[in-house]
């Protein structure tokens, strides 16, 4: 096999091509925009699960009720809601990282 001066010509190219890929990848992967979340989470969350998150037509979303689940669990319940019940799955309007971070808020009791 021969390889030519004109092969190697596509090589920066593509190297190009490649870097930029990874960029547009990670800049898809920014940090939650916690104040849209919070907010969310107050206003939407609250709407169930009472404005103090301590309960209503919701179970209470306080750090202490929510301990006997892990942060995947949550992040599960609040992308998929919970069959037979009110809670809808959150999925089409947020990302996995998303849901995680609600998760963690609400784990850790420190919605502000």
């Amino acid at each position: 096999m021969c390889v030519t001066s004109s092969t190697w010509r596509w090589w920066p190219s593509a190297i190009l091509m490649f870097g930029l890929a990874v960029a547009a990848a990670a800049a898809s992967e920014r940090s939650p925009d916690t104040e849209k979340l919070t907010h969310l989470v107050r206003q939407d969350c609250g709407g169930c699960h009472g404005l103090t998150l301590k309960g209503g037509l919701g179970k209470p979303l306080t750090a202490e009720h929510l301990g006997q689940w892990n942060r995947d669990q949550l992040t599960s319940i609040i992308l998929n809601g919970v069959p037979g019940t009110p809670m809808p799955g959150w999925r089409a309007l947020m990302s996995e990282d998303e849901a995680r971070w609600i998760a963690d808020l609400l784990k850790r009791g420190t919605l502000r």
